[in-house]
């Protein structure tokens, strides 16, 4: 089974380097087996006639990434299918950290109020402006971690979709 890897923002397959005797930049190695299973979490495996002691330490199935043991080592790995492989091609991919500048109004409407001010550390999902729009109250928060750089708007005004409402530094 081949097995897209990175390592310190390498591309790597499963195979070996001088730093890691399982892992190197290239093809794909058939050499490496599995000799015996202590545990799911603990493996000794063989590659080249040398005998290597496994652990999986941790892993984090949302962003991929696995610490595991080698020989007394550590090391962390990053999985990569062919669809991660795409997705960050087309910059998609799981971990991509995308800038956001400002916050739009989604919608037209009026400000009913506004829940930060200038200045102000936000965390993702803090409310910034509750917005009435079709008779309903909107409450618009924070798409990510950040400070308030400015707020272009006021209580009571009418604003349009896509008007920017806050700016982040």
């Amino acid at each position: 089974m081949k097995i897209k890897s990175s390592v310190n923002s390498q591309s790597i397959d499963f195979n070996a380097d001088d730093k890691n005797p399982l892992l190197m930049n290239g093809g794909v190695d058939d050499s490496l087996r599995i000799i015996d299973k202590i545990s799911d979490h603990h493996l000794i495996v063989e590659r080249k006639n040398r005998k290597f002691e496994v652990r999986l330490l941790t892993l984090d199935a949302e962003k991929k990434i696995a610490q595991i043991k080698v020989d007394g080592h550590r090391f962390e790995v990053k999985q990569e299918d062919e669809y991660d492989i795409l997705l960050r091609t087309l910059g998609m991919g799981v971990g991509v950290v995308k800038k956001v500048n400002d916050m739009k109004a989604p919608m037209p409407g009026v400000v009913l109020d506004i829940k930060v001010t200038s200045g102000q550390v936000i965390k993702k999902d803090d409310p910034i402006v509750v917005l009435e729009a079709m008779k309903m109250e909107n409450l618009l928060k924070s798409p990510i971690d950040g400070v308030i750089k400015g707020i272009s708007i006021a209580k009571g005004e009418t604003v349009e979709k896509n008007r920017v409402l806050v700016t982040f530094e």
